[in-house]
């Protein structure tokens, strides 16, 4: 038998909503961003402190001025759990590319693709970068909990068949969940050098994925000579290939301007 305190307890955390509060230079500047992406201004603080809420449905970020803030130095990040990323992320993509005239790929803000992540118990989910630093990480929930042993740890999931394909897993944990595109990018070169006769549905999801990594460096050359590997990759019969190539050009299509590199790097 349970004592009254645990089950007030359990009666309000069953109640409860958990709301990000998330640090900004300017909340007005996420305010003007997160309405274009389809979120709803909710309420507005100026004193004593600059505030700011916003709201989609079930989705509440809210926002805290703070001056000389670096979204260099931020660590700040939440998640927002759904049925399908999909539609999230296809109505993120429609604002940015209303605001900025393409899909930022580097910079703040920016946004990666949805993708199967072995750590995170094989969900797939994406990340927005937004215009102050913040990693906003959305990911597919779980039907049910996913659990390794008796410690009540998440497990870590693959579905690799191949070295390579255990490969691209390792550059999205780093490249997409540690944004570290550099070693990404590192870990995919050394594995198709070595793995070169890996099937044709794991070599172009690979050097799909380098040609993401190679633009979010801005290296625009790099990214050329991965789609033109890409582009020699017979087909398979699953439609692997062609789904990856089709990828592949659409990110270099939207690659940031070379003008406006330097600027959002």
């Amino acid at each position: 038998m349970t004592s009254p305190t645990e089950d007030g307890f359990a009666r309000a955390a069953a109640a409860a909503t958990t709301v990000p509060m998330l640090p900004c230079g300017d909340v007005d500047e996420l305010v003007a961003f997160w309405t274009e992406l389809g979120l709803e201004l909710t309420y507005r603080q100026l004193r004593p402190n600059p505030y700011v809420a916003l709201r989609a449905g079930a989705i509440d970020l809210h926002y805290y001025g703070m001056p000389g803030w670096d979204p260099e130095a931020s660590h700040s990040t939440c998640a927002i759990a759904v049925p399908d990323p999909r539609p999230l992320h296809e109505r993120f993509r429609e604002g940015l590319r209303a605001r900025y005239g393409r899909i930022p790929l580097s910079g703040f803000p920016r946004i990666t693709r949805p993708r199967e992540r072995a750590n995170n118990g094989g969900l797939s989910g994406f990340s927005l970068i937004d215009p102050a630093g913040n990693w906003i990480r959305v990911t597919r929930a779980a039907e049910s909990p996913v659990r390794a042993g008796d410690d009540d740890t998440t497990s870590w999931t693959t579905t690799a068949e191949t070295p390579l394909a255990r490969a691209v897993e390792n550059a999205v944990v780093v490249g997409d969940s540690h944004g570290d595109a550099q070693q990404g990018r590192k870990i995919l070169v050394g594995a198709l050098r070595r793995h070169g006769d890996a099937p044709p549905a794991d070599r172009a999801r690979a050097l799909a994925y380098l040609v993401e990594l190679a633009l979010r460096l801005h290296d625009t050359d790099a990214a050329h000579r991965a789609l033109a590997d890409l582009e020699g990759v017979p087909a398979d019969g699953d439609g692997v290939v062609h789904a990856a190539l089709s990828e592949a050009r659409e990110t270099l299509a939207q690659a940031d301007p070379p003008e406006d590199a330097g600027s959002r790097a």
